[in-house]
C-alpha cells in the first residue's frame, strides 16, 4: 500500500510539472555552469536548430569600432577584450568566450517581447546582442551594472529562412558567476548569481525555476524527466552538473560538462512542424574558462575541435580571423593556429528597423 502511495504521488507529481509546462511545448538549447575543485569552472551549451546554420569560429581583436547592427540610431563602441566566437547565418554571434573568461549563450525564447520600435534609445539587434557583451565586460558584475541602466534596446530579427528570432542571453565569468537576460513585455528582466547555472528555454526563467523546484524533491539517481522538452532538459541538467564529478582536473572537467551536455541533447532529425526551436542538436560547445580554452562539436562530426585563446593574438590591429567550419565536419583538434584573415561579418538586422 506504501508503495502504491508513493507512485500515485510521483504520477500526480508529473501530472503537475507537465501541466505546468505545457503551454510552450519547447525544445532547444540547454546551457549549464560547471563548478570544480581550484576555481575550474566550465560552461557547456548546445544549440538546437531547424537546419544546418553554416556556423564558423572567429577571432575578433581589441579595438575594433563596432555598432548594433541597424545603422542610423545603434549603439555604437569599441571592443575592449578579444573574443572567439560562434556565429549563425554569418550575421550574428550565438556563442563565445573572451580573452578574460566572459562566455555568453543567446538561447532560443519564444515568449520573448522587445521594446516597442517607438523606443528613442539606441538599439541592438539580438545578433550583436552577445558580442557588445564579450567585448566590453570582463565580469559578469560589470555586465550586470550595466545592463542595469538599461540604455539601449534590443531589437529581434528574422532568421534568412523566415522564421522569427526570439531569444535570452546568459553569461558565466571565470569565477562562476552567471546572469539571465530577459525581455518579458518589453522589460528587460535580470536574474544575476551563481545559483542561475541552467538555463533552457520556454517558459520564461521565473517558471523554469518554479518547474524545476519540483523535481528536486525527488532523488535524481533514481528518477529524472527524459524528454526533450524544455523543461526536463532543464531537471536533468540541474542534476546532472552538479552529480557528476567536480574535479580540478581541466579534461575530466570538460569531459563531465560535454556529458552532461550529450544528456540534455535532442537527436538528430527530431522536428515538430511550425515550431522551428523544437529541433535536434546541431552543435554543442563547451568553454573551459580556467584555462581560456573554447571547445566546439558539431553533431554530424566524429569528435571536437578547440581554440587555445592564449595562443591567440587579439591586440589592436591585428585583424579578424575565421575558421571555417562549414562544409567540413571531419575538422577536428586544436584549430588556434589555423583561422585566416577575413572580413567582419555583417549583424543581421531586421527589415524594418
Amino acid at each position: 500500500m506504501r508503495r502504491l502511495s508513493i507512485s500515485c504521488l510521483l504520477l500526480i507529481a508529473v501530472a503537475l510539472v507537465a501541466s505546468l509546462g505545457s503551454t510552450h511545448d519547447a525544445t532547444a538549447c540547454t546551457r549549464a555552469v560547471y563548478f570544480g575543485k581550484e576555481s575550474q569552472t566550465v560552461t557547456g551549451r548546445t544549440m538546437d536548430w531547424i537546419e544546418d546554420m553554416q556556423t564558423n569560429l572567429w577571432v575578433f581583436p581589441r579595438g575594433m569600432k563596432r555598432d548594433g547592427g541597424l545603422g542610423q540610431g545603434s549603439l555604437e563602441w569599441t571592443s575592449k577584450y578579444g573574443s572567439v566566437v560562434a556565429s549563425i547565418y554569418e550575421g550574428g554571434t550565438a556563442d563565445g568566450m573572451n580573452e578574460k573568461g566572459l562566455v555568453a549563450n543567446l538561447l532560443y525564447l519564444a515568449e520573448s517581447e522587445y521594446p516597442a520600435a517607438s523606443d528613442k534609445r539606441p538599439g541592438v539587434c539580438i545578433t550583436a546582442w552577445a558580442q557588445h557583451l564579450l567585448d566590453n565586460f570582463a565580469t559578469v558584475n560589470e555586465a550586470v551594472a550595466e545592463m542595469k541602466k538599461d540604455a539601449f534596446r534590443v531589437v529581434a530579427v528574422v532568421a534568412p529562412n523566415g522564421e522569427k528570432g526570439t531569444v535570452h542571453l546568459a553569461i558565466s565569468d571565470s569565477t562562476g558567476d552567471s546572469a539571465i537576460f530577459e525581455y518579458v513585455k518589453g522589460k528587460l528582466v535580470i536574474h544575476h548569481g551563481k545559483e542561475y547555472q541552467v538555463m533552457t528555454n520556454s517558459p520564461i526563467y521565473d517558471k523554469q525555476i518554479a518547474i524545476n523546484e519540483y523535481w528536486k524533491e525527488f532523488d535524481g539517481a533514481v528518477m529524472l524527466p527524459g524528454t526533450v522538452r524544455a523543461a526536463d532538459r532543464f531537471a536533468r541538467a540541474s542534476y546532472y552538473i552538479n552529480a557528476c564529478q567536480q574535479s580540478a582536473d581541466a579534461r575530466e572537467a570538460v569531459a563531465a560538462v560535454f556529458s552532461v551536455m550529450r544528456n540534455v541533447s535532442a537527436p538528430r532529425g527530431i522536428r515538430k512542424k511550425g515550431a522551428p526551436n523544437v529541433s535536434a542538436t546541431i552543435w554543442r560547445t563547451v568553454a573551459d574558462q580556467k584555462n581560456r580554452i573554447y571547445y566546439y562539436e558539431d553533431t554530424n562530426s566524429p569528435g571536437a575541435l578547440w581554440v587555445k585563446l592564449d595562443k591567440i593574438d587579439f591586440k589592436e590591429g591585428t585583424g579578424v580571423r575565421k575558421l571555417t567550419m562549414a562544409g567540413k565536419p571531419d575538422l577536428g583538434g586544436d584549430q588556434s593556429a589555423n583561422f585566416e584573415k577575413s572580413e567582419a561579418f555583417k549583424f543581421l538586422a531586421p527589415a524594418h528597423k
